[in-house]
């Protein structure tokens, strides 16, 4: 393992994360698969793309970076961070009153203050390696959309974090995030609305698979000049 590079990727389980995790493995990687809770799904894709399964809760920030800082400090070092974990539930945004400040909190916590506090816990190891972190943000954080006010809120926070850690930690980290719309996963199979509205009004006529979200990751990843930027995949949704 000393001569391959390492990756964590949060919430890695299914959806997007599985499909950023089989593709850093098969770029020749060691992954650290992370979940909060389905640890038996977590081990058992650790284990066949021959990595390492980290558990830890983002809903509690600072124990998810002191768990991640004693894995990396295991492992010894660090070339890839991929913060893709995050929460939602949908709330109509005129329905302030269920957007409560409890919802923000818990948003907030693991879609904003998680990647964070995991970054910062990653962030020496990174420099070392001349490694890179790249955010998983959304479509919801570039225009007033998105499944609730606070989770595109989240979501347009993490980009301008993307922004400012690129411009503090460079040259030695380069930081990236890629801003998906909708993405085909078992989570939004049920998602008929945003389904029509992709296959009608996207150029592309189709919402994003994983493997589309791992491809732009994994391009990030391997170029080593690009830094800062927020790079949207939403098959040209954004143009209509």
């Amino acid at each position: 393992m000393s001569d391959r590079k390492i990756a964590l990727v949060t919430g890695s389980t299914s959806g997007i994360g599985e499909g950023v995790a089989r593709r850093l493995a098969r770029d020749g990687m060691h992954v650290i698969v992370h979940s909060g809770q389905s640890r038996d799904a977590g081990e058992r894709l650790a284990q066949e793309l021959d990595g390492t399964y980290l558990q830890a809760d983002l809903a509690d920030a600072d124990s998810a970076a002191v768990a991640v800082g004693g894995a990396l400090t295991t492992l010894g070092r660090l070339d890839v961070l991929v913060n893709n974990a995050g929460i939602s539930w949908p709330i109509p945004h005129a329905d302030m009153a269920t957007a409560s400040p409890d919802v923000w909190r818990r948003i907030l916590e693991v879609n904003l203050i998680a990647p964070w506090a995991v970054g910062t816990a990653a962030t020496p190891f990174l420099a070392r390696a001349g490694g890179c972190v790249v955010n998983v943000t959304s479509h919801a954080g570039v225009r007033p959309k998105g499944s609730s006010v606070p989770y595109a809120a989240s979501k347009a926070a993490l980009n301008h974090v993307t922004r400012l850690m690129a411009a503090a930690l460079g040259p030695d980290v380069r930081v990236n995030a890629v801003a998906p719309g909708l993405v085909d996963t078992p989570m939004t199979a049920s998602w008929t609305q945003a389904q029509d509205l992709w296959r009608e009004h996207a150029p592309m006529r189709r919402a994003a698979t994983p493997e589309d979200v791992a491809d732009i990751i994994a391009s990030l990843v391997s170029h080593p000049y690009v830094t800062g930027e927020v790079i949207v995949l939403d098959g040209g949704l954004n143009l209509t």
